[in-house]
């Protein structure tokens, strides 16, 4: 069965609101609800499982039950759960994520998303959904050990359920306000004696939007997103297994761009826009890895072969002025052999096969390929005159063809200098190169277009070294410190063409690295009704990506203009103070601040040395209680009760920190019966209806974060 009958099989299933009929059993899981004592949280942080709280750095991990109880749907709702972590886009999906000041600035993101073991390689082969969850991890502070590029704040390390040998399945259905409905359902089955075990997951996923657009009084920003998630485990031999893992996603989004046109329009007018050139996202992605394991006596071997794509345009030219007239609209819809991002990446990894051993080791080697055709054309309309263009009713096409390759080898140990004292260290080698092709054409609608720049090739390579030193000292079983010092970098690259003469193409800029300097404690307390993870961090980031926005393309064209610091706490506090009472507190404080910058300015250049990082909260914080009592005395259901507050201190959206958004709080919560196999629940998200800008442009178009939104979930699992 081909996988588009398969994506259209799911439409229809999904479209008829999951109208099956089957008998089912209620599963028997392990998804227990906390008692009395906290449970071991098992990670691969470093690539192996082991126990949280005997990694040497900051690690936060939500397991399936976790993201339940929060109602996590997309990647960027984990910001205030996690320490020091911000995320937000201007409505397109491509989320800027930020840890502890380190700051998706381009393209290249400066948080390494890696999802079932694949790195997600850039902002445009991003999934941002999150469905069927077994766990999320988010490693803070730079990892370029062990997880290279772009792991220079962190890595968000999300995995799914796998097949398994048990059968077990679940069928979810979440409705809310402005039209949200999501409709999930997933199953796990093992064929031929266990050899073979299938898992899959779909979700259907749609809202109405928030925006009203005054230009027609209509709804701004639908959105419909379509994710399907196969896994095929295969034991072809004793000790050998092989998983094909393929994920695919079809979205489509009427206001990828739900901005007004300053933050005090935003304010004031709440989700209004007003917008003349309205059009409809296409968004669609795929992911697809096989990975071929042995587990031997002695030495353990992994494979992982991954291709990724994406397909994304505008169906009809888009605003680009964000305005009723006619000034600027983008168009891209030049057919599917533009805008496509293709990435094919491989790692080979050997690791010692027992762990909690004296020596414990890993070596590997990552590659990778890449090839990102674009075509985009500005077109200045009949009002062109008002976005300062002398002529009209013609198209700028920029084309920018980029290609790149790279390579790495890595390797990581841990040796117990004594019983309670272990060393870490680790060092990797990192060697890129990319290619860009450009040209310019200005099309008038007849004739042949005219040839402004023609193809002109620029390439640089780059060399990057990212060592790692850790050491761990046991205090008790319970008790454990640790200091750490790690290295990230993010990868250099060429300016894009764009309309504008003055930003010239082919403008190289260098990597851009971070030094992590960490001191912790992780602990249990109270016989373990008590878990608190504590750390304290600078980071220093040198040859820092600064943005620049090229208008009216919207391209981002980064160069190479400062160097910051960053300090800062944070800690995380689980207990659970009496029987089925929950109380979580994660706590995050940070200063980043340039330690010398200087930006062009309409006189010249000016020092902005002092000024602090975007998209970095100076706090973030979050208090959850979750209440979960007997049902009517019932030993199998339980009422949940859950209210969550989130705060997020004073953030900057523009280097110059003129544009910024003060302190705000938001309060969730929840309500209903659950079991380990039923959930019946209201809830509801920013109940006092807190209007807040969560991303803003440079040069000042904003984007609101969610309002109040309430709804309803009903969930069974079953085998």
């Amino acid at each position: 069965m081909s996988i588009y009958t398969i994506k259209n099989l799911a439409k229809v299933i999904l479209g008829a609101g999951l109208s099956l009929s089957y008998q089912i059993s209620l599963a028997q899981t392990t998804d227990t609800i906390p008692t009395t004592q906290l449970g071991e949280v098992m990670v691969t942080a470093q690539k192996e499982s082991e126990n949280l709280q005997k990694v040497p750095f900051s690690v936060s991990a939500l397991d399936t039950r976790k993201v339940e109880e929060m109602n996590l749907w997309q990647t960027k709702e984990l910001r205030g759960y996690i320490p020091n972590f911000y995320s937000s886009n201007p409505g397109d999906n491509r989320n800027v994520m930020s840890i502890r000041g380190i700051t998706t600035t381009s393209y290249e993101p400066a948080v390494a998303t890696y999802v079932d073991g694949v790195n997600q390689f850039g902002l445009d082969t991003y999934f941002f959904l999150l469905n069927d969850v077994e766990r999320i991890e988010m490693l803070r502070g730079p990892q370029g050990t062990l997880y290279g590029r772009n792991a220079m704040g962190g890595v968000l390390n999300i995995i799914t359920k796998q097949s398994k040998e048990d059968s077990e399945g679940f069928v979810r259905v979440d409705v809310g306000n402005y039209g949200m409905l999501r409709l999930a359902t997933g199953y796990n089955f093992s064929l031929f004696k266990d050899k073979f075990q299938v898992g899959f997951s779909i979700l259907k996923d749609k809202t109405d939007g928030f925006y009203t657009n005054l230009y027609d009084n209509s709804d701004f920003d639908k959105q419909e997103n379509l994710m399907l998630n196969s896994t095929f485990k295969y034991l072809f031999a004793k000790n050998w297994e092989a998983i094909l893992i393929t994920k695919f996603n079809e979205g489509r989004n009427n206001g990828p761009f739900s901005l007004a046109p300053d933050p005090a329009s935003a304010l004031e007018n709440p989700f209004e826009v007003n917008q003349n050139a309205t059009t409809q996202m296409v968004d669609d992605s795929e992911n697809l890895s096989l990975v071929i394991k042995n587990t031997g006596p002695k030495i353990n071997f992994s494979s992982q072969t991954a291709i990724q794509k994406n397909y994304r345009y505008y169906k009809t030219p888009i605003d680009g002025d964000f305005s009723p007239i006619d000034g600027v609209s983008i168009v891209n819809n030049y057919g599917e052999d533009w805008n496509t991002v293709t990435v094919w990446t491989q790692e080979l990894r050997l690791a010692s096969a027992t762990t909690g051993q004296r020596l414990n080791w890993q070596v590997g080697f990552f590659g990778f390929t890449s090839d990102a055709p674009t075509r985009q054309g500005v077109y200045f309309g009949d009002d062109a005159e008002l976005v300062g263009s002398p002529i009209s009713n013609f198209t700028t096409i920029n084309t920018n063809v980029a290609t790149g390759y790279g390579f790495a080898f890595f390797g990581q140990a841990t040796y117990s200098l004594t019983e309670k004292l272990k060393l870490t260290a680790g060092l990797r080698s990192d060697y890129e190169k990319k290619e860009l092709t450009v040209s310019q054409e200005l099309d008038f609608g007849q004739g042949d277009p005219l040839v402004t720049v023609p193809d002109t090739t620029g390439n640089v390579s780059y060399n990057a070294i990212s060592p790692k030193l850790a050491l761990a000292y046991e205090l008790s079983n319970t008790n454990d410190l640790y200091a750490s010092y790690s290295r990230g970098f993010r990868p250099g690259g060429l300016t894009q063409i764009g309309s504008d003469p003055s930003n010239p193409p082919l403008f190289v800029y260098d990597p851009e690295f971070s030094n992590n300097f960490e001191i912790g404690s992780k602990n249990y307390f109270f016989n373990r009704k008590m878990r608190v993870n504590v750390s304290a961090f600078i980071s220093t980031i040198s040859d820092v990506q600064v943005p620049g926005l090229i208008l009216p393309d919207a391209i981002v064209v980064t160069q190479n203009a400062g160097n910051l610091t960053s300090t800062g706490v944070e800690w995380e506090i689980n207990t659970i103070p009496m029987r089925n009472l929950s109380i979580d507190w994660s706590f995050g404080y940070t200063h980043a601040t340039f330690d010398d910058l200087t930006l062009p300015t309409d006189g010249g250049e000016t020092d902005f040395s002092g000024n602090r990082q975007i998209f970095t909260p100076d706090m973030t914080s979050m208090v959850a209680a979750q209440w979960t009592p007997q049902f009517f005395n019932t030993k199998e259901f339980s009422w949940i009760v859950r209210g969550e507050w989130l705060y997020f201190g004073e953030q900057f959206f523009n280097l110059e920190n003129t544009i910024s958004q003060d302190a705000y709080q938001i309060a969730n919560a929840k309500f209903g019966v659950i079991s380990d196999t039923l959930e019946l629940t209201l809830w509801a998200k920013n109940i006092f209806d807190k209007t807040y800008i969560d991303y803003a442009y440079a040069f000042g178009p904003s984007h609101l974060g969610n309002p109040a939104t309430f709804g309803l979930t009903a969930m069974i699992k079953f085998d």
